[in-house]
């Protein structure tokens, strides 16, 4: 399979986008952990910088028409050329249409250009999904662990005793992205039942655009805690285990409703959107779709009930009340 990359700019050079000094030193340190704290990869397999737009070319087989464009956002395991490779070959073939897989560093970025429809459909966060309930339309949720549930962790390093919010109170915390609901609402709503917000309670704040990057700043110090995604702490557990040994979830939120797949609403019924969504639940009974399920630690897919995001829709209104 031919591969082409759309870096989105001409020098192919990627800008670190923070809002304070210290956030440039922080995304700039922990950068550079991937060739330190964690072991590098082959370079076939090496990390896709998140931020990037990727296109990957289908096979030739499809038939040629305008290319179905899926979103993808770092709440996906995005580290992985062959696991990109796998989800566009089998998808393109299921879907029997051309799949463009869009790659972009910030959840707010995928989510406008779903909304405006430059994107067919994308792989989001829960946060969004209710953020813009009106707006956007379930298409299918991932299974894992037999569930289509997920929990947020609070993180600290492996060797310190803390086992709430409480005890994380003066930290220089991590979050992983301002629209994440387990890298960021999360922690906001256990602060607003505190009737506390973060600049208050943490000594100092900083975002890593990324859940793997929020490991890997507690286990280098750079951070004394952080707000991660637990799914892909867990996932990393199994392929990293040398960086998560450092650190431990202090702290477990309650399940919630995985990251969905979604489309504008309105969507649900045209034909690439069926295709999409039958292609996501029969990936079980396909070789190449229980690659990319086991590449992802994943289940399979269902089509789901909006009613999972209830909890999290609560806490966004929990933080809007506090202000």
């Amino acid at each position: 399979m031919s591969t082409l990359f759309d870096w989105g700019q001409a020098s192919g050079q990627i800008e670190i986008k923070t809002t304070t000094s210290w956030e440039v030193s922080v995304a700039s340190r922990v950068g550079r952990l991937s060739g330190s704290v964690v072991q590098r990869r082959a370079l076939t397999r090496r990390a896709i910088l998140i931020g990037a737009s990727s296109t990957l070319a289908a096979p030739s087989t499809i038939r040629a028409e305008q290319p179905f464009r899926f979103g993808l956002t770092p709440v996906f395991l995005t580290s992985d050329l062959e696991l990109l490779e796998a989800l566009q070959h089998y998808l393109s073939a299921a879907m029997n249409i051309q799949v463009q897989l869009v790659l972009k560093r910030t959840y707010q970025e995928i989510t406008s250009q779903l909304i405006s429809g430059l994107l067919d459909a994308a792989w989001i966060c829960g946060f969004p999904f209710v953020a813009y309930r009106r707006e956007l339309e379930l298409v299918a949720i991932p299974v894992w662990r037999g569930k289509p549930n997920y929990q947020s962790y609070l993180l600290v390093s492996s060797n310190r005793d803390a086992s709430s919010i409480a005890d994380l109170r003066g930290d220089i915390h991590a979050f992983s992205d301002p629209d994440s609901n387990s890298g960021y609402l999360v922690t906001r709503a256990l602060l607003a039942e505190r009737r506390a917000k973060p600049q208050d309670f943490f000594r100092r704040t900083f975002f890593t655009y990324g859940h793997r990057n929020v490991v890997r700043a507690v286990a280098a110090g750079l951070a004394q805690s952080g707000s991660v995604d637990g799914y892909v702490w867990e996932v990393m557990t199994e392929t990293e285990p040398e960086l998560t040994l450092q650190t431990r979830p202090a702290w477990r939120s309650p399940w919630m409703g995985f990251p969905p797949i979604a489309t504008s609403v309105g969507n649900g019924r045209n034909d690439g959107i069926v295709r999409l969504r039958r292609a996501l639940i029969d990936m079980p009974a396909d070789q190449t779709g229980r690659d990319v399920l086991g590449l992802l630690r994943l289940d399979g897919f269902t089509p789901g009930d909006p009613a999972l995001f209830d909890s999290i829709a609560s806490r966004v209104d929990l933080v809007r009340a506090l202000g």
